[in-house]
């Protein structure tokens, strides 16, 4: 395990390298979500550094980052100049990309963008519209008990969602669809500790489906058609991030491969380890 700070625009990311560094299997660099939620949650996807090089790193603003504090940094763009930049600071020419959630949605904006030569992308659980995913989110969200929905919907209107009452009427809702398992491994527990919140609420807004942030109309749906990077997608029978979703990208990405996993949700490759890595190390052979 090799671990260090790479300079990006705004200050300093953290990043860890975990495998064999002289195994000639092409390295995996894995994005996280959020924005803003931290590498931790991702520690399952270790498992896959017995055959190549697994690269985590958190990216500006949270985790083990420097946290600027400066609302001007969190766009999509600046996040794509950094993944270039950790790519270039690891030298990393041959690489299989992962993007978990945001992290995918990061993902598809650098190769729609930049055009790298990568030799695969992996896209898990992550959305290519963000407007679809609000109502798709808000459909999930009619299927909670009405006194929660009730509890969600008067805390923002008033502007109170950092109470502790709102946070605990989003949990039924994440343990859905986000995590099912019980109780939650320590790295999730670890990502909420350690997010930068305030990359989350200016990108996103204050719940997974509340969408209120920059990221609100980000749409890339249409684009879809100009990745012709070997493509995965996957994703939970029960992700936030709906299999119809997943399954209308997989239509518009050219070649491209779709896994729903059963009894599984948005960190699918937590709560069904062995299912998941057969289906990556199937995927990469």
């Amino acid at each position: 395990m090799t671990e260090g700070h790479i300079t990006v625009p705004g200050g300093k990311v953290w990043y860890r390298a975990v495998g064999d560094n002289n195994n000639d299997a092409t390295p995996l660099l894995c994005l996280h979500g959020g924005p803003g939620f931290t590498h931790h949650y991702l520690e399952p996807l270790e498992a896959l550094a017995a055959s190549r090089t697994v690269i985590f790193y958190d990216q500006l603003g949270c985790g083990n980052s420097d946290r600027p504090g400066d609302p001007a940094l969190w766009t999509v763009d600046r996040f794509v100049e950094e993944l270039a930049q950790v790519r270039a600071a690891l030298n990393l020419d041959r690489l299989h990309l992962f993007g978990s959630s945001w992290g995918g949605m990061l993902a598809m904006q650098y190769v729609l963008d930049r055009r790298p030569d990568l030799e695969s992308l992996i896209l898990c659980g992550s959305p290519a519209s963000m407007p679809r995913w609000a109502a798709d989110c808000a459909e999930l969200l009619d299927q909670q008990p009405a006194e929660v929905r009730r509890t969600i919907s008067d805390h923002e209107a008033s502007g109170f969602t950092a109470c502790p009452e709102y946070q605990a009427a989003l949990l039924g809702f994440y343990r859905e669809h986000v995590c099912r398992m019980d109780p939650w491994p320590p790295g999730l527990e670890r990502s909420f500790a350690q997010a930068g919140y305030d990359v989350y609420n200016t990108m996103n807004g204050p719940s997974e489906f509340t969408v209120t942030g920059t990221l609100k109309t980000w749409d890339v749906m249409d684009r879809l058609s100009e990745i012709t990077t070997r493509t995965l997608l996957v994703g939970g029978r029960h992700d936030e991030c709906r299999p119809d979703h997943l399954a209308e990208m997989h239509r518009r990405i050219p070649g491209s491969r779709l896994e729903i996993i059963e009894n599984a949700s948005h960190l699918c490759f937590a709560e069904q380890p062995v299912v998941f890595t057969k289906i990556i190390t199937d995927f990469f052979s």
